[in-house]
């Protein structure tokens, strides 16, 4: 099966100055409303059932529903781009391997978010284990850190700082934090793509959260 796909869209840089990137814990906005469309939900449940019996134009829009949105939230892991939608493509070909146990009770959006937020973080840690520096954190290509600079940080853009802190997050923390305040996915939905309760995607929100900001602070002080 050949998937196309689009370039990533551009990111808009976090700026952890501002609080409604990093609400707090007990913000109201951190539970979106539940509008959960039935019919949205049957209709997908339609198009996987269409496409296990190998109709691909039924996959397709499958596709055409989550690339964009699949493609920013692996951008937010791995910079470089042809990477990005390389594992994007490669999450949605080894999802549609999987549709037989796809349960259609459930949702196919937190499924295939989960299939694709592990791909990305297996291939960060195959890039450290080879002992190359973590994607997550790179300079871009185009962007060098001049080593005669007195404090390199000057050379790093908003984008690269918020990068820099979210790496020295433990992973299980960072994937709640840039689902949550990066991403804007719903508690529910996050605790869904996770496979943990509610209860333990708001308390590791927290905890990102409290990292975030201890990090953050160090490294401005420093």
């Amino acid at each position: 099966m050949t998937i196309t796909m689009a370039d990533p869209p551009a990111r808009k840089p976090p700026d952890p100055h501002d609080s409604g990137t990093f609400p707090s814990v007990g913000d109201s906005s951190d539970d979106a409303p539940e509008q959960e469309d039935a019919r949205h939900a049957a209709g997908e449940a339609k198009l996987v059932e269409l496409a296990r019996r190998g109709d691909q134009a039924s996959y397709g829009e499958l596709v055409n529903r989550y690339e964009r949105r699949l493609l920013r939230v692996i951008g937010r892991f791995v910079r470089d781009r042809e990477i990005a939608r390389d594992l994007a493509q490669e999450t949605f070909i080894k999802v549609y391997r999987q549709l037989d146990k796809f349960d259609t009770s459930r949702r196919f959006g937190p499924w295939l978010f989960r299939i694709g937020v592990n791909l990305t973080l297996d291939h960060l840690r195959k890039q450290k284990r080879r002992g190359r520096r973590p994607l997550f954190s790179e300079v871009s290509k185009d962007r060098q850190i001049d080593p005669e600079s007195a404090d390199p940080r000057g050379d790093l853009d908003l984008t690269e700082e918020v990068e820099a802190v979210l790496a020295k997050i433990p992973e299980k923390y960072r994937k709640v934090l840039v689902l949550r305040d990066l991403e804007n996915f719903p508690t529910s939905e996050i605790a869904a793509i996770e496979g943990r309760k509610e209860a333990t995607i708001r308390w590791r929100l927290a905890e990102a959260r409290n990292m975030f900001a201890e990090h953050w602070t160090n490294r401005q002080s420093a």
